[in-house]
């Protein structure tokens, strides 16, 4: 069997439509899933803090991966970019909840790195992540 590495766009419909880059990025059963703030679906930052803007980032990242048929535990990777490490610190436990939530109790691998600033000005945080997902579940048909 012949596996397509062939990059292949990853835009999930429940996304806002990106302008200069994808939400996604599959190349045989690896899904490098692009940085995700806070965004919701009227490109606004959602208010109410750290944990309000993971809760949405990380849903942003998880749908990406359901387009492509993954599902949280098909991730390898996950780095999250802090403007504000402290305070994503003090609210780990909540942050903690709200992954077990989405994704539930397995974790892979992790990286935080401060930063000063994300590119969309109020955003705290940006999550990009690695997943590999299983040929029975891939799905390569998405919108573009």
């Amino acid at each position: 069997m012949t596996i397509d590495l062939t990059p292949t766009a990853v835009n999930p419909p429940a996304l806002p439509v990106p302008r200069g880059y994808s939400h996604g990025t599959l190349s045989g059963n690896t899904l490098h899933l692009g940085g995700q703030t806070a965004l919701d679906e009227n490109m606004q930052i959602v208010p109410g803090g750290i944990v309000a803007q993971f809760r949405q980032a990380f849903g942003n990242l998880l749908a990406t991966l359901r387009a492509s048929g993954g599902e949280p535990g098909d991730l390898v990777s996950i780095t999250i970019f802090l403007t504000d490490i402290p305070d994503y610190q003090a609210h780990g436990k909540e942050i903690g909840e709200v992954w077990r939530e989405l994704a539930g109790p397995a974790y892979p691998a992790m990286a935080g790195i401060g930063t000063t600033a994300l590119w969309q000005p109020g955003a705290l945080i940006e999550i990009l992540g690695v997943a590999v997902i299983p040929d029975g579940r891939l799905i390569r048909s998405t919108r573009t």
